[in-house]
């Protein structure tokens, strides 16, 4: 993997997601139109494609050659060995909605592997970078999950897929949770749930079956700052996965929620 590479990506990632979420800060909570994408209720505005043409034409002129896959356009199946994910607006069901819960998700991918990401919060002003094996940090300070204090009862984010709606087994799961935990966040903005886990704010996160471009993202961003990913059998995360069954903590606390999930799903 070429570390020069990864060094103009992550500087080109970052101008880009500010440049959109700026955009979309601007255009919030003036939308009189919007659209639904499909049966599942997800939705697209005019916001989603001028922050994701601003993004793709970024990265477009300095990696031409990379493969992008894209929430709106979708993939350029281009031949190569580096990937990016991007995310224009994570949450636009919220945005839609006049609802302050959104980012901007921008990932790469090497060989099936999250190395860099970047996830701008417009709102907060909150721009938060992470490289493999290089750290994660908000707004130029370090995030770090070595520290996380105990609990009686957590504090968890859900995170599931479109397409699961209420699948029985998912159901099951889900209501288990919210009634054994302090509380069990969804937040429809699952990168904003990601960034609250590095930051320490969240205890952690049940991810189930949620393979998008707005996953890899957070994921590198908890692992860079310190957190465990795991499936729900405890194997470690490794690389992009078809069906996302993941589990993600600070370390001391894995064996808390593989025995909260594997008993919910009894």
């Amino acid at each position: 993997m070429d570390i020069r590479t990864l060094t103009i990506a992550k500087e080109i990632a970052s101008a880009a997601a500010l440049e959109a979420g700026r955009l979309a800060r601007s255009r919030f909570d003036t939308l009189n139109h919007y659209e639904e994408k499909d049966a599942s209720g997800d939705m697209v505005t005019e916001v989603d494609h001028l922050a994701e043409a601003t993004i793709l034409k970024k990265i477009q002129s300095v990696f031409p050659e990379h493969r992008i896959r894209s929430e709106e356009i979708g993939d350029n199946h281009a031949d190569s060995k580096w990937m990016w994910m991007v995310d224009p607006l994570d949450g636009t069901n919220n945005f839609a909605v006049g609802l302050p819960l959104f980012s901007v998700s921008i990932t790469l991918l090497y060989e099936q592997k999250p190395v860099m990401a970047v996830i701008y919060e417009p709102i907060t002003d909150r721009l938060y970078v992470s490289c493999r094996n290089e750290g994660a940090c908000c707004n130029t300070e370090p995030l770090s999950m070595n520290n996380a204090k105990d609990f009686k009862r957590a504090t968890v984010g859900w995170i599931q897929g479109h397409k699961v709606q209420n699948e029985e087994r998912a159901v099951k799961l889900r209501h288990y949770i919210d009634v054994n935990t302090k509380r069990m966040m969804r937040l429809w903005a699952p990168t904003l749930q990601w960034n609250m886990l590095a930051r320490g704010d969240m205890h952690g996160i049940i991810v189930y079956n949620s393979e998008g471009d707005d996953l890899y993202s957070g994921l590198l961003m908890v692992q860079e700052a310190g957190g465990t990913v795991v499936d729900f059998s405890g194997r470690p995360f490794q690389e992009r996965m078809a069906e996302p069954y993941l589990i993600a903590c600070a370390p001391k606390h894995v064996d808390y929620f593989l025995k909260l999930v594997q008993e919910g799903l009894r």
